[in-house]
Formats: structure tokens, sequence, C-alpha cells
């Protein structure tokens, strides 16, 4: 019997902050640039590597793409290989539960520590009713919308902006529900709607996504709502268009593209097209494999130096997880190309390198090659005052993809401006201006 996973993104979590006014759905937008926080770091405030942090993340992304398998199998029939989903360790979700409550209450009396202050906007509010703003993880390694429900009271939803229908004119409940399983064997469930969903003044009429009446208690040390996912429909568990190809249906924008810009400051997410003040040069752009539902371009390398180590590999580019993975075996082969490098963490697929002496890794798709910079391949030091540091770069094993897929995530599209083109089907890079 097939079980469901986990729907939630890596803890790279990127915020909007601020929506210019609405352009409603049948009406085309030029494209809109949102601008996103700095993702939470894995390294600690004395340069070492958060261990916790990277666990919770790697689970997290394992038990999403556990998700996206089962809904390519449910929506294509494609048969591939359905594992369990991962549960957190209880004490790693202790700590983090602990470090999450301290936050919170610090947060009362020093605003600062809150960077997450944007939103995106579900509905249209009835005479009397406030607008209902989410802070969003936008994934474009899932492709479903989900907030959490004003009738949810578990721990997961403490804190978070909630969905309330009866608040908006637009909404349409359908008879379905909405339901994931975690790891620990317990379960996340909602209700599916439509509404107008806006983001950055780009509106959608006729948006399918849940709303959330249990989460799990994981879900609580995340500073964002939910997640737009911004994959593609065979990956869909709701069976409906993510936000941008309905808003593109409905002639809200006029070209099928998004783009992102990752850094300390200054990032931001653009809808519709590409915000040329943030790259120089031409995009090399990259077909994707069209069947899987992923951001996924075909016939890649990874390079060490100037020695090409793996070819043939099909990666995911995922914002929505931190880390780049690549399977077990690929990785070993890599890091054989790598000065002093060694395992650091085998259970979870670590590696750790000199510092003194960080390794020049890139991916190539017969193009340009597209290096991961020393600071993004860098998550800290192994210890205190250690000469080792942790690498961005993890061994990965999650079944049914193929023994040739790597997971790039936040670590990798930091270095380049990407760009994912619905018409095209393709991704592509482009030199950061």
């Amino acid at each position: 019997m097939l079980k469901t996973a986990v729907l939630l993104a890596g803890t790279v979590v990127f915020r909007v902050f601020a929506s210019p006014a609405p352009v409603p759905g049948g009406v085309t937008s030029p494209g809109t640039a949102i601008p996103l926080a700095r993702r939470s770091s894995l390294t600690g405030a004395d340069g070492v590597f958060n261990q916790d942090e990277a666990k919770a993340a790697t689970i997290n992304t394992i038990n999403k793409h556990l998700q996206n398998q089962v809904n390519f199998q449910k929506n294509t029939g494609g048969g591939v290989e359905i594992r369990s989903p991962v549960a957190l360790p209880s004490d790693v979700e202790e700590r983090l539960l602990r470090r999450e409550e301290r936050r919170q209450s610090e947060a009362l009396t020093d605003e600062s520590n809150e960077e997450w202050d944007g939103k995106i906007s579900v509905g249209t509010p009835k005479k009397g009713t406030a607008k209902q703003n989410f802070l969003i993880d936008f994934d474009t390694g899932s492709a479903d919308l989900w907030v959490p429900s004003s009738s949810c009271s578990s721990l997961g939803c403490l804190g978070k902006s909630k969905y309330n229908p009866s608040s908006s004119s637009t909404s349409s409940s359908k008879p379905y529900i909405f339901s994931i399983e975690y790891g620990d064997g317990s379960t996340a469930s909602g209700p599916v709607y439509s509404d107008t969903v806006t983001v950055a003044g780009i509106t959608a009429t006729n948006q399918y996504f849940a709303a959330m009446t249990k989460l799990s208690s994981s879900w609580f040390t995340r500073p964002c709502d939910g997640i737009m996912g911004m994959g593609l429909l065979p990956i869909s568990g709701l069976q409906q268009d993510p936000f941008v190809q309905n808003a593109k249906s409905e002639g809200a924008i006029a070209v099928g593209q998004f783009s992102f810009y990752l850094a300390n400051t200054g990032s931001e997410l653009y809808i519709g097209g590409t915000d040329t003040k943030k790259y120089t040069g031409a995009i090399e752009f990259h077909s994707i494999n069209t069947t899987t539902g992923l951001w996924q371009p075909t016939n890649g390398q990874a390079k060490v130096g100037s020695t090409t180590v793996l070819t043939g590999l099909q990666p995911i580019i995922d914002s929505g997880t931190t880390l780049m993975y690549c399977p077990p075996a690929l990785v070993q082969q890599i890091y054989a190309q790598v000065p002093g490098a060694k395992v650091f963490e085998a259970d979870e697929g670590l590696w750790s390198y000199p510092c003194a002496s960080p390794p020049k890794i890139s991916f190539n798709w017969g193009g340009k090659d597209w290096t991961v910079s020393a600071a993004n391949l860098n998550l800290g030091t192994t210890k205190a005052r250690s000469k080792d540091c942790v690498s961005a770069l993890a061994g990965l094993d999650i079944g049914g993809f193929g023994a040739n897929v790597c997971i790039l995530g936040d670590a990798f599209m930091r270095n380049f401006y990407s760009v994912f083109d619905l018409d095209q089907q393709a991704v592509g890079f482009a030199a950061l201006a």
C-alpha cells in the first residue's frame, strides 16, 4: 500500500516584503519583482555548522520529493519506486522546538529578530473583514499551494496566519481533502478551496489550494505560514495548475516565466519575465525533462576544477531546498577529486574539506561552467576552531528519480540568476550583475 509523505519545503524560506496594487485576472501584467528575505543560515554565530538545522532540512527535502513521486504516480500512472517518509529524530525536533519558543518569546520585545515581513494575499475581503495575508515559501520543487486554516488548533499552526473561507466573497469549497503523511505516522490535512490569490500585484482568480486544519509540530519551527509550489502539473497533489501557470492562462501575465535572484541583500522573485538589473549577459537556457513535473534540465555534468567527474546528470533545480544533493556514489566520485576531503557524517551524507583550500565544484549543461562559490559551498566548521569545513554538497539517496538525479537548491542558485520558463519548458542561468 502506498504511503504519502510530508509536503514541506527545506529550511530555506523566501519572504514577500510588499505587494503593489493587484492586477486582476484577465489584465496582463508585464511582470513584477517580489523582494525576498535572506534565508536562515546553517552556520552558527560562532562559525560552526548547525547539524540539527541541516538534519531537518535534509529530511524535509527527502519527504517533499517522496510526495512528488506519489503525486506523479497518481497523476500519470508512471512506475516509480515509492518509499516511506522519514521522521525527524525526536531529540532534534525537541531542540528545534525549544529554540523556536525562545525566538518567539524574544521577538515580543525585539522585533528585529523577525526578518520575515512579507505577504501574499488569498481571497476577496467581505465588508468589515481584513485582507488575508500569508508569509510564503516559494518552492520550485513542489507544485501545490497550501496555508493554515482558521480551524487549525494543532501546534504546527500556532502563531501562523490562517485562512478563513467565510471572510472571502470569492471562496469556493471543493469536495475533497488534501492529506499528507509524516514520517512519524502523524498526518496533516485540510479541505481544498479555490479563491483569488495575489502575489505582488498579480492575481489568479481561480487558484486551487489547501487550507490545513492539522499540521505537524515540526512546522511550528518554520517561520513561514505555508508553501507556494512552483513546479509543474504532473507533481501536483491537487491536480491543478500552480499559480504562475494559472496566472498565465487567465491572462494576468503575458510571459510564462519567473526568475530568482538570491543574495544576502536585495533578493527577489520576478514573476512574468526577468529583471535585467539583476544579471548581465545572455541567459543560457537548457531544456527540461518534460515528463517529470520538475524543473530538471537534462544532460548535465559535474566538474571539480577543470576535471569532468560526472556526466548524464538530470539535476532538479529546487528553490525550496537549502543544500545540494547527489546520490552518495556520485558524491563520493566528486570528493575523490578534492584533496583533504573526508566523510563528516556518514548517515547524513555530509562531507568536509580543508577550509583553506575549498574545491571549485561546478555544473555544466554543454555551455558555461556554473560554479558554486567558496562562500556558498561552506556551511561552517565541523567544530569550534576546526580547520575543516562542512560542504553544502551532500550525498542523498531518495529513490524513484534514478541514479543520475541531483537536487540543486539554494546553495547552487545563489551563485547565478535562475530563470524558469514555462513557455520554452526550460531552465536558464545568467551571470549576476
